[in-house]
């Protein structure tokens, strides 16, 4: 993908309007910033993926 046919994505943190491009290391996010930021708010359970509840064993 060329610079001219680059994707417009908006940042999944800040919404800034960015290219997605493979030379930005903090892909899918604007900056470092927005990356750690997201980091943060899954280490702090803000985030979570819906799943069903286990039923947890101790038998192994």
């Amino acid at each position: 993908m060329t610079d001219d046919t680059a994707r417009i994505l908006a940042c999944p943190q800040c919404r800034k309007p960015i290219q997605w491009r493979s030379d930005n290391p903090w892909r899918p996010f604007c900056s470092e910033r927005c990356k750690l930021i997201d980091l943060g708010d899954w280490a702090a359970e803000r985030h979570a993926i819906p799943a069903e509840p286990e039923d947890f064993n101790d038998e192994f």
